[in-house]
């Protein structure tokens, strides 16, 4: 392929998830105008309450984090054809995980309490990934069933812990010990009490994308992962092993959903907090993973978007009287948009003027 030719490719690709956020932006302003609201005081509110100040910067900054990770997690797995929805609960036991190791072994070195910590946290999200993978691996069994089952045992074993044998004896409400402060992450501003949030998670998460983009591109196992997604009985024929490669796909999915754990413990809570119902990161994920279209630096950029909406709805239901189910709208219509990319590039002169010369080609040959 030409320089041409994949500049051409990459646009096209870039242009179809922006066409959609523009449209989800479109579809959103529409909402607020039926429901009294005015669409300029709303997204207004939305980018003061995530650029208006310092603070507001930093928990953008941490509302971004979990979904960088999480958007990694649903990614790896689709490149193998394999829907993780059970990122949710390999995320929950990820922080379960860290949570116990950053208070169990208090008094280890820094430099090995801290990649110890998070380091347990991603190996109990591979290892609770690891059971729909081997079983669709080996037997066949959908994964998107096994995943969401995980999902429910994960969120109920938290209640059964943290209410129980790691509840903290100091507290009547379910949490957890603090961890140690050396198993804490810095903080960029103000230490472990301050009020801004933002810590060296980000950095983590950024460079658990460039580890997964080399993984997936740039290795024998990775090409091996790609291949099975694309085609698993062509990849059979040459001589992949596809139960492996869907396996491998499933750990290394699993374990960046437990990395968004073990940066929420490490970074934000320093505990486990009982979760009454899912969080959603592990969900958001999912819409992460489809707009960025599987690239883990477009997650960079999909996080980012979903991390100021998630945020920034706040500011909208505060500010502007609009619900916070707004940004909800939005993101589904931004999903919607990109799942159905077909009908976007259907609009796009150079897709069509692209499919017009092929034909013309084809007609002359």
């Amino acid at each position: 392929m030409s320089v041409e030719s994949k500049r051409k490719a990459w646009w096209r690709q870039l242009i179809v998830p922006i066409i959609a956020v523009v449209l989800g932006l479109l579809i959103g302003a529409i909402f607020m105008l039926f429901t009294g609201a005015n669409p300029l005081d709303a997204y207004g509110a939305l980018l003061s309450g995530c650029f208006g100040s310092a603070v507001n910067i930093s928990e953008t900054v941490v509302y971004i984090t979990p979904l960088i990770c999480t958007g990694l997690s649903i990614a790896v797995a689709f490149r193998a054809g394999l829907f993780n929805i059970g990122a949710e609960g390999q995320m929950i036991v990820g922080m379960l995980a860290s949570a116990i190791i950053g208070y169990k072994l208090a008094g280890l070195p820094r430099i090995i309490h801290l990649p110890l910590t998070i380091c347990f946290g991603m190996l109990a999200g591979a290892l609770w990934a690891a059971v729909p993978g081997y079983l669709k691996a080996k037997f066949g069994v959908h994964e998107v069933v096994n995943s969401i089952m995980m999902n429910y045992i994960a969120l109920y074993l938290s209640h059964y812990l943290v209410n129980g044998p790691i509840k903290d004896p100091n507290f009547a409400s379910p949490y957890s010990p603090e961890i140690a402060d050396s198993a804490k992450l810095w903080r960029f501003v103000g230490g472990h009490g301050s009020e801004f949030r933002v810590n060296s998670g980000i950095l983590i998460a950024i460079a658990a994308a460039i580890l997964i983009y080399r993984l997936l591109y740039k290795t024998t196992r990775g090409y091996e992962i790609r291949a099975v997604g694309l085609n698993a009985e062509a990849a059979r024929y040459a001589g992949i092993d596809v139960p492996s490669a869907m396996a491998r796909s499933m750990l290394i999915a699993g374990s960046m959903a437990g990395l968004a754990g073990a940066i929420q413990v490490c970074g934000i809570q320093y505990k486990f907090l009982d979760l009454f119902a899912f969080e959603g990161f592990g969900f958001d994920g999912i819409a992460v993973a489809l707009l960025a279209q599987g690239n883990p630096y477009g997650i960079l950029a999909a996080a980012s978007l979903f991390g100021v909406l998630n945020r920034g709805s706040q500011m909208m239901q505060l500010l502007a009287r609009v619900p916070k189910e707004t940004a909800g709208i939005i993101q589904a219509s931004v999903v919607f948009l990109v799942a159905a990319e077909g009908i976007v590039e259907g609009w796009l002169p150079v897709r069509r003027t692209a499919g017009l010369e092929a034909a013309g080609k084809e007609e002359t040959q």
